[in-house]
């Protein structure tokens, strides 16, 4: 199965971002996320075998408490870079518990086998993948009129372990455990 770590967004903060795609979806054929889909990723597994989740689930469980973690959703950006963009994305600033929550799940589920990251930890939320080349024009402009590109405050308390499962359709992610920060 494949796996990763995430925050979850609060209803209010999914809302606006629900405004913000409605707005843009229309400006450019980029493959765009559902709004049901947006997380803050903490680890990308990646593929674990089924019979060890629960050695999984126990490192998970001893991840030491961090605190609360506070985070703003502002600005939008592009990875690699502008010029030639592979996704869109949306930026947070957050609380230094969020970088070390990130640290602390690289190092310990290292110690399991899961790859260490190479890059440094660049929280963001993707909005959309953009594949091949596409006119940028139209979204550009859009995004230029926008009367703010602050999208919502929130804390949380709690990271979680999904499951994404790759469809057709596009991915459907499945929450399997929630792990306390606190």
């Amino acid at each position: 199965m494949r796996l990763f770590t995430a925050l979850d967004l609060p209803a209010d903060v999914r809302q606006s971002l629900q405004r913000l795609l409605e707005r843009l979806r229309p400006t450019a054929q980029l493959n765009w996320c559902s709004v049901e889909n947006l997380h803050i990723t903490t680890k990308f597994i990646g593929e674990w075998p089924d019979e060890r989740l629960g050695e999984l689930m126990t490192a998970l469980g001893k991840m030491p408490r961090l605190g609360e973690i506070r985070l703003r959703l502002r600005n939008v950006g592009w990875f690699p870079n502008e010029r030639a963009p592979r996704v869109f994305w949306v930026g947070i600033e957050a609380s230094a518990s969020l970088e070390a929550l990130a640290r602390a799940l690289d190092v310990e589920l290292g110690k399991l086998g899961v790859p260490r990251e190479t890059r440094p930890f660049s929280p963001h939320l993707t909005l959309a993948r953009i594949k091949g080349t596409v006119d940028l024009s139209r979204l550009r402009r859009t995004i230029q009129q926008l009367p703010s590109l602050e999208f919502g405050e929130f804390s949380t308390d709690t990271f979680h372990l999904y499951r994404s499962d790759l469809r057709p359709t596009g991915a459907v992610y499945t929450r399997l455990a929630s792990f306390p920060l606190v």
